[in-house]
């Protein structure tokens, strides 16, 4: 028969102190899951520097009028003395950079390219987050109640989506946008042009959502939780609301945040076609417009705004992928 194992005092008193120490300090917490994602979202230095560049655009964006203000800048200001009479170019090298016009004029009118640039930036993002929002809207209540339903409430909505999917976007967009330009509901100028490009690109963009909410609904819908609340009596509306809803904030926040650049891509090619925002007021993708007929003699007015469409729409995509890895790993 082996003996036991003697141990010493000191070691034995040891061991538990080992196992419990830094608990009276506070040191021993749990965090939660925002927590977690976000110390994996801080490990990823490309998604970090994404979020920096859109935060300074978002903020460049809703203080673009007050700096213009506050700095005397008028994005429709005529500079004539700026462009050169024969050629309609402006003056000067590479349109015209110089330090009171750091990224040159624009041919014809001698208009500040940063000030328009600037201007343009919270059309885009107005655009875009609007159209987002409606899109996120829509599909998230369509997409939780077809998963949740199931059965017939789950085949038309989804034949629905099918539906709103086979529409050719562009083409009906540019009709609808044509058609409305000379006012309606009320509305005419900038504020209809910002209207109808939100509800065109926000309402027939819902379908993509709406398949995500969907696939995901049918999973939680057979989790313990759902379970519970329905043993205690809840109603299909505080599931859905209540439940389903909180858990999908995740997978909502990723897609909106790769749907953002593809929504400023879109009001870009509206403009760019001539059925978005119509001038004189500022838009990158009316910039890139006006630049076809002068980029082979004046390189500098396309490549300002083609690069301030590529600068954003690559943040937020570097953003949203980065969201992606940290609210689900296994994504990876």
């Amino acid at each position: 028969m082996t003996a036991p194992i003697e141990t010493t005092g000191a070691a034995a008193e040891a061991q538990p102190e080992a196992v419990l120490e830094g608990a009276d300090k506070g040191q021993i917490e749990g965090r939660s899951l925002g927590q977690i994602a976000w110390t994996r979202f801080k490990k990823d230095k490309v998604a970090v520097a994404g979020g920096v560049i859109v935060v300074l655009l978002i903020l460049l964006a809703i203080l673009s009028r007050p700096l213009q203000a506050m700095l005397g800048l008028d994005p429709n200001a005529f500079n004539q003395d700026l462009i050169n009479p024969d050629t309609s170019l402006p003056k000067g090298s590479w349109g015209g950079m110089s330090a009171d016009h750091p990224l040159g004029v624009d041919p014809k009118f001698g208009r500040d390219i940063a000030t328009r640039i600037l201007e343009g930036s919270w059309v885009s993002l107005v655009v875009a987050f609007g159209a987002t929002v409606l899109s996120n809207v829509i599909g998230a209540i369509m997409g939780v109640i077809a998963g949740y339903y199931g059965g017939r409430v789950d085949s038309i909505i989804s034949r629905l989506m099918d539906t709103f999917l086979a529409f050719p976007l562009l083409l009906f967009a540019i009709a609808i946008s044509a058609t409305l330009q000379g006012g309606a509901f009320g509305l005419n100028g900038l504020p209809l042009h910002l209207s109808v490009l939100i509800f065109v690109i926000g309402f027939f963009n819902w379908p993509y959502l709406g398949r995500i909410v969907r696939g995901q609904t049918l999973a939680l819908r057979e989790r313990e939780f759902v379970d519970a609340s329905r043993g205690m009596g809840a109603k299909a509306p505080y599931i859905l609301f209540r439940e389903l809803m909180p858990n999908l904030v995740g997978p909502i926040i990723v897609y909106s945040t790769l749907l953002i650049p593809t929504n400023i891509l879109f009001e870009a090619s509206l403009s760019f076609l001539g059925v978005g925002i119509q001038p004189p007021q500022a838009s990158w993708g009316g910039m890139l417009r006006e630049a076809v007929t002068f980029y082979q003699v004046d390189p500098a007015y396309m490549i300002v705004p083609g690069l301030a469409i590529f600068v954003t729409v690559l943040a937020f995509n570097l953003l949203g992928d980065g969201l992606r890895d940290a609210l689900d790993p296994r994504s990876r």
